[in-house]
């Protein structure tokens, strides 16, 4: 043992995330005890970030393939061919513990390692989202949160030069100790130009790229595979420092490096950072990997091979560089003032060995390292089932046009101007649908064909029924999609839990993964990326189950893309799908009567697919003016929302007297979409709902500037846009409404 290291005892091994049973395992494994190198580098690459071992054993039934899917999970992100010789390369990850530990820092790198994960395939990133979930409004941390987040978001991004194009925004008491931040980005690329993490070669040299390495975030995916107890706030230093500049600078000369034809492999150093990255390289090409620490570019003295092995510094990468082309390769990275460093090389020995001032201070068997990390069936129950709501035994007392304002200017329904206004959503000129719509849309270069992209979740259907809220939260990314015009091609997942120990919280997931592959099956949207992040609870209590869903689909031609917003007076609204009035863990359930149960609408995924189908028939041959997917709130809150969009009311008739009124007009069916037309094209918009098999009913017409039910007090719709535009600004400035 060398002196200067700890000794390894049951506390230390316990203080690095594994338990005594891996650690026997450790030792079975090499034959003897670790050095505290080898034990950070196990603990890095056994934790629940890294090595999925809670839930790979779950994720193996999600769907993966399909025609155009070029590469599904396992790489740095998930790649599909879009036509035209071009791909688009996209996936969703989590920074949800270091967010809430220091809010800027944390929800900004989350950003830069997504790019990274990105640009490290070959793509040019052309697009951001996210997807944020924050605690009661009221809590003492929330608006701190909020404002670290989103200033953390847009100060990378906008620095970084990619538009943050949509995302979604949730409040709820369940995330008071344990915000969700998740980053999603999506890139485009040569189809026939893809790089990847395998290396291959013996004797190749293995090559730092980017900024130095420092002593920040060590143990970052350590402290994000552990729920928080009190005392979160000393996890500080476990939380990276990002710099968007630096990162702009690594994108372009890694693009440069690839177009010369320098790169064999190359991996990003995210989580777990040199570890990570050096050991997925070699033991995905059967290879081993031999490193030299003297070599290391380091912003910090005296950093010890614990630490620069374990180190989450950003804005860094590490490539296999083919042979004969480290003078060039260095060339191109210091011409944009990076570093670049040979500190190792490839080898045929199936080992990983760390040197560092003369001494090996690791020696491990590189598949092993990956390969042989635990995998647990952990012990699941399922979630008991709710039983329906029934409407005639709700005791309602506000009227329908109450019931609307106050949905429409609550925390999750108003807008949210206040925060993407600080994200630049129009950078590099090709957003062609902003944040606001069903998704955002971008160009391909220089069109006509665009990429639709959204992410979407209702964590209340999921804790109520994980499987149907797990093919819920599928089905409505492709709902939204289908809503601007675009086929949907596949998604991204980023799965947010409590802690896995504990069999109700496993049950969630399970089920949730269940209903997740079950709609991807069905509606042909394969699972090509993704993300685990467990543990997000705080002092016992869980967060509510959120599989944030971020899908991608493409438009053919952007000329014909459906926008939400009301386009003219005198305009049929159509709903295609049937409304039920299905109230159980719906919005108007929580905001109107603060109630929280009952059973959340069933997915019917085969009526989803049929209507989605016919829908964007409908939108390519120019039959509909308006689409607007109706999901949370219900059609009222659907309606309300495409009048706010374009200033133009409605005049609505009155429900089906056989009906709740409340049910039908805020009730969740799914499968629904609302629909404007002109006069001339109602007749065969019917027609062709008919043919299909789909329920449609007309709810009024467009014009003035109220919305208007019969026999109901009329709305103005600019009252409703200043209650919607009111809450979040005021909140975030002068205090609780």
């Amino acid at each position: 043992m060398i002196p200067s290291e700890p000794k390894i005892t049951p506390e230390l091994v316990a203080e690095h995330g594994l338990k005594p049973d891996e650690y026997e395992r450790i030792l079975t494994l090499i034959g003897r005890e670790p050095t505290f190198t080898e034990l950070g580098i196990f603990s890095a690459m056994w934790n629940e970030h890294c090595s999925y071992k809670s839930s790979r054993l779950h994720l193996r039934g999600l769907p993966t393939k399909a025609p155009w899917v070029i590469q599904g999970p396992g790489e740095n992100a998930g790649v599909i061919d879009i036509g035209d010789g071009k791909a688009a390369v996209f996936k969703m990850e989590s920074h949800n513990h270091p967010s809430y530990i220091e809010p800027y820092q944390g929800a900004g790198t989350g950003v830069g390692g997504i790019l990274r994960d990105v640009f490290t395939m070959g793509a040019r990133p052309i697009a951001a989202l996210n997807a944020l979930r924050f605690g009661d409004p009221k809590h003492p941390r929330t608006r701190h949160l909020v404002a670290g987040v989103v200033a953390g978001i847009g100060g990378y991004g906008n620095s970084f030069g990619v538009p943050t194009v949509g995302g979604l925004v949730g409040f709820h008491t369940r995330y008071d100790g344990n915000n969700l931040v998740n980053a999603m980005a999506v890139g485009l690329a040569d189809a026939d130009k893809i790089f990847y993490a395998k290396a291959t070669g013996v004797g190749l040299p293995v090559v730092y790229l980017g900024s130095k390495t420092g002593r920040d975030g060590i143990h970052g995916a350590t402290m994000a595979s552990a729920e928080f107890g009190e005392g979160a706030e000393e996890k500080r230093p476990t939380v990276q420092v990002g710099d968007p500049f630096a990162e702009k600078l690594l994108l372009e000369a890694c693009l440069e490096i690839m177009e010369a034809g320098c790169v064999v492999a190359i991996q990003d150093m995210g989580a777990a950072g040199l570890t990570c990255s050096a050991v997925e390289m070699g033991a995905k090409g059967d290879l081993g990997i031999e490193l030299d620490l003297d070599k290391l570019p380091c912003r910090e003295t005296g950093m010890s091979a614990y630490e620069m092995m374990l180190s989450e510094s950003q804005e860094r990468m590490l490539m296999v560089i083919a042979p004969g082309k480290e003078e060039q390769a260095e060339a191109i990275f210091l011409k944009w003032g990076l570093d670049f460093a040979i500190v190792g090389y490839t080898t045929d020995t199936l080992r990983f060995v760390v040197r560092h001032k003369g001494e090996i201070k690791a020696d491990l068997p590189i598949k092993e390292l990956g390969d042989e990390a635990p995998l647990y069936d952990r012990p699941w129950v399922e979630t008991p089932k709710q039983q329906r709501i029934d409407p005639a035994a709700l005791d309602i007392t506000a009227t329908l046009p109450g019931a609307l304002e106050r949905l429409i200017g609550s925390p999750d329904f108003a807008s949210k101007r206040w925060i993407w206004e600080q994200y630049d959503h129009l950078i590099l000129n090709n957003t062609v649908q902003r944040p606001g719509g069903d998704a955002a849309v971008v160009r391909v270069e220089d069109g006509p064909k665009g990429l639709a992209m959204t992410c979407d979740v209702t964590p209340r259907y999921c804790e109520a029924d994980p499987f149907e809220g797990g093919k819920q939260a599928v089905a409505e990314a492709w709902r939204n999609i289908t809503a601007v015009g675009a086929r949907p091609l596949a998604l991204t997942d980023n799965l947010n839990f409590g802690n896995p120990e504990k069999p109700e919280i496993m049950g969630q997931l399970v089920g949730c993964l269940r209903g997740i592959a079950a709609a991807a099956l069905e509606l042909d949207f394969p699972v090509v990326s993704g993300n685990v992040s467990l543990y997000n609870e705080t002092n016992g209590r869980g967060i509510l189950p959120t599989p944030t869903i971020g899908g991608v689909g493409v438009l053919d031609d952007i000329a014909k893309m459906a926008t939400l917003d009301f386009k003219a007076n005198g305009e049929t609204i159509l709903v295609l799908g049937a409304t039920t009035g299905w109230l159980g863990q719906s919005a108007f359930l929580s905001e109107i009567l603060d109630r929280e149960d009952g059973a959340p609408p069933p997915v019917d995924l085969a009526l989803e697919r049929k209507t989605g189908d016919l829908v964007r028939g409908l939108i390519n041959d120019g039959l509909v003016t308006a689409v607007h997917d109706v999901s949370d709130g219900g059609l009222l809150v659907a309606l309300t929302e495409m009048a706010l969009a374009s200033g133009i009311g409605a005049n609505l008739a009155a429900p089906p007297p056989d009906m709740n009124p409340f049910a039908f007009w805020f009730g969740e069916d799914q499968a629904r979409y609302i629909v404007t037309v002109e006069s001339s094209a109602k007749a065969l918009v019917l027609r062709r709902a008919e043919l299909a098999g789909i329920p449609v009913a007309k709810l009024g017409t467009t014009g003035g500037d109220r919305l208007h039910i019969a026999g109901e007090r009329p709305i103005v719709v600019d009252a409703l846009r200043e209650r919607h535009e009111a809450w979040l600004p005021i909140y975030m400035g002068a205090g609780l409404m």
